[in-house]
């Protein structure tokens, strides 16, 4: 094993602690709802802005998808394998190092949900802000979000053509003609 493969196990290892952290913070905060909000009515934390209240949701994002458990868990695993694809494909150079987090943190919420699909049939909620009558969601939830627009915020607008040739299909085999 050469020096740059090493570095780049490391980074993968960094990679699958981070997302290990983050998968355990989910499942515990859930477990917390469960045993403390559930059957409850809601939590103030703060009067007209923030509340905890227990939720099972049966759907996607927003409720979308009511009971399509295998239809969710199916594009869960497609999305998290292109993930996975994209985690070991990023080169191991310091301006990749947020990348690796912002996957990691995606990685991990879609896990920490798909733990709650598969378990309960349902992803338990709690979050509720209620300021935006925002639909009421988890730390996965926030670990999905934070860590898309992360990407694509970056992909969009930091990150050049050159700097992601690294995720190209083609083969670059130069010829010499003579």
């Amino acid at each position: 094993m050469n020096k740059s493969q090493g570095k780049s196990i490391k980074m993968l290892i960094i990679d699958l602690l981070l997302a290990a952290l983050l998968l355990a913070v989910d499942q515990y905060t859930k477990y917390l709802a469960i045993i403390n909000l559930k059957g409850q009515s809601a939590y103030v934390l703060i009067d007209g802005v923030l509340e905890l209240q227990y939720l099972e949701n049966r759907g996607s994002a927003f409720g979308m998808l009511q009971n399509q458990k295998f239809f969710i868990l199916f594009v869960g695993v497609i999305f998290l394998a292109v993930l996975l694809f994209f985690l070991f494909k990023l080169p191991n150079r310091k301006k990749y190092r947020i990348l690796h987090v912002l996957i990691s943190m995606v990685i991990a919420g879609g896990i920490g949900n798909m733990i709650d699909r598969m378990r309960f049939d349902y992803v338990v909620d709690f979050i509720s802000f209620i300021l935006i009558n925002y639909p009421i969601f988890n730390f996965a939830d926030i670990c999905i979000v934070l860590g898309t627009l992360g990407l694509f915020i970056l992909l969009l607008f930091v990150y050049k053509e050159k700097d992601l040739e690294f995720l190209s299909f083609k083969q670059n085999r130069y010829r010499d003609v003579k």
